[in-house]
């Protein structure tokens, strides 16, 4: 199959404004854009597959561009229901720059189709209002700008002028990174096919109907159970090393339900189609050895942490279920315990009294049965005298002691 047919067969097109044209089109080298708006520091994973589209383009001969909406960020797209906190022009400035630095960990900048890295501030930044009316305003029917979904699904609700234009806005990148770049493609989430067909008919309105533009969006990642994508525990996996780890990044996507893997395996692996159906044929004669979870996760771990972010994503699971946590420093247990209840303690308190201070018991009765039955282990040791003390001297170093019930209750005591 060519470049466009296992897309397909990926599950990565949904619309596209020629599709016959964009498949000849793709026959040679071609550049292709996306936007990502900086509302914070960070992408995370619901980004994940706008951005590998971009590096499969890529690897395909063809050359991307990785739009920063430095200015767009400032409006930011229309929201389903509710307006968009606006945010600071230093703000959305130094998300921008933080936001550069996260993609080019994904692109390749050299080479004869070395990706761009774009800022639409460069030129939205500079643009006067009468610029704005007069050179692209005209250019848009007010009814046709009415019948996006975006903007129609918000009439009821209400929806301000400065969400209105946003459409407009993204119209104006397209035509300055065609005239810059000779940009002919963009791309996006199915939620961009609004923004994406403006793009097409403000270039063919001041270029020309052979300028020789297309648009094509991919459906938007769901999970079957029907909870949104791109969360753990209620919070976002970020991209970010800081804000979600390489332990924490690695089970997001091994904790995956046998459901969803597969379509995962699809949209974000580079495996071949081949492998692909091999691990689904695999999963369903040995779905307990979890082959395709593991094969994500270890694929967009160290894609995104790099190998030896992958290395000890391993080693912490490995150990934390098969080992002694003692084992590992004290940097990888805390990141092993990132999300591990923390309570704070005097030094020297009663293990009962720290059982029931953490709330791990309801009381100290619950707590004293519960040492009895040596269900209760103290940095990796289990304890069963009531009269055991907590020091600090002796908690990892120095600084914290971890407390764990039964086989997978971890909790954290600090000093």
């Amino acid at each position: 199959m060519n470049f466009i047919e296992e897309l397909e067969w990926r599950g990565l097109v949904k619309d596209c404004t020629d599709r016959e044209g964009l498949e000849k089109q793709l026959e040679k080298p071609t550049t292709i854009y996306c936007g990502f708006d900086p509302t914070a520091d960070s992408l995370h994973v619901g980004h994940l597959q706008q951005i590998l589209l971009l590096r499969r383009y890529q690897q395909a001969g063809h050359q991307p561009i990785a739009l920063c909406g430095g200015f767009t960020g400032m409006i930011g797209d229309p929201r389903p229901t509710t307006e968009r906190k606006l945010l600071t022009h230093e703000e959305v400035l130094h998300n921008a720059d933080c936001i550069r630095e996260q993609l080019a960990h994904f692109l390749s900048f050299e080479g004869d189709n070395a990706a761009i890295m774009e800022n639409n501030n460069n030129w939205l930044g500079s643009m006067t209002l009468l610029d704005y009316l007069r050179d692209y305003g005209k250019l848009f029917n007010v009814s046709y700008m009415l019948q996006k979904d975006t903007i129609k699904k918000r009439l009821d609700s209400g929806i301000s002028y400065t969400e209105f234009s946003y459409t407009i806005l993204q119209a104006i990148d397209w035509l300055q990174l065609y005239k810059r770049h000779n940009c002919q493609i963009q791309i996006g989430g199915s939620d961009q096919w609004g923004n994406l067909t403006t793009g097409t008919e403000l270039i063919r309105k001041v270029v020309g109907d052979n300028a020789g533009i297309f648009g094509i969006t991919s459906p938007l990642i769901t999970k079957s159970d029907g909870s949104k994508f791109g969360k753990s525990e209620g919070k976002n996996v970020w991209l970010d090393p800081k804000r979600t780890n390489a332990y924490e990044f690695y089970q997001f996507w091994v904790n995956t339900p046998d459901s969803d893997i597969i379509d995962y395996l699809k949209r974000l692996s580079f495996a071949t189609p081949e492998k692909i159906m091999e691990i689904e044929k695999q999963m369903q004669e040995h779905p307990e050895e979890r082959a395709g979870q593991k094969l994500l996760a270890a694929e967009l771990t160290e894609l995104v942490h790099g190998k030896e972010g992958l290395e000890k994503a391993l080693r912490i699971t490995e150990t934390f279920f098969r080992g002694n946590i003692m084992d590992l420093p004290a940097e990888e247990i805390k990141e092993g315990l990132a999300d591990a209840k923390k309570t704070q303690v005097e030094d020297g308190v009663l293990l009962i009294d720290a059982l029931v201070a953490a709330e791990i018991c309801k009381s100290k009765g619950e707590a004293r049965k519960l040492i009895q039955q040596g269900s209760v282990s103290v940095n990796g040791e289990k304890k069963t005298a009531l009269d055991t003390v907590l020091l600090k001297k002796d908690a990892v170093s120095e600084e914290f002691t971890i407390l764990k019930k039964g086989k997978k209750n971890y909790f954290i005591l600090t000093f």
